[in-house]
């Protein structure tokens, strides 16, 4: 098995065995890695990169946007923000505007941020919990 396959099996498993709280990171992750791909491509003069590269961040926020369950508030508000970044990476694409790229990296930064300090908050309380119920 060479590296790249193996690596490639890694993520593989990685994603197969991961938690729907880790799932949710990774997919942040793949967005801001898609964001900064399309920047590096609109440098490049990459125009169909960057399509690319907006594209698949695109499909990340769609599938944000699909897996919402709105009967909680923040819900709500989530969906309105991967609304206005979908629209926002509309426009960046169209007019290739790395600017634009950057204010929706910007916004994928701090809820991917804001999802691991959840993350880590809930690990923590769920760590206490453990400790009452011994």
């Amino acid at each position: 098995m060479t590296l790249n396959n193996a690596y490639n099996q890694y993520k593989e498993n990685s994603v197969y065995t991961a938690s729907p709280e880790e799932l949710t990171l990774m997919l942040y992750n793949g967005l801001i890695k898609f964001l900064m791909q399309a920047q590096l491509a609109i440098d490049e003069k990459d125009i169909q990169k960057a399509n690319t590269s907006i594209i698949r961040s695109q499909d990340i926020i769609f599938e944000f946007q699909s897996t919402l369950d709105m009967t909680y508030e923040i819900s709500h508000n989530l969906a309105l923000m991967y609304e206005y970044m979908n629209r926002r990476l509309i426009q960046a694409n169209i007019k290739k505007d790395k600017e634009i790229v950057e204010e929706v990296l910007g916004y994928a930064r701090e809820l991917r941020d804001t999802w691991q300090q959840a993350m880590k908050i809930a690990k923590q309380q769920q760590g206490g919990a453990r400790q009452v119920a011994k």
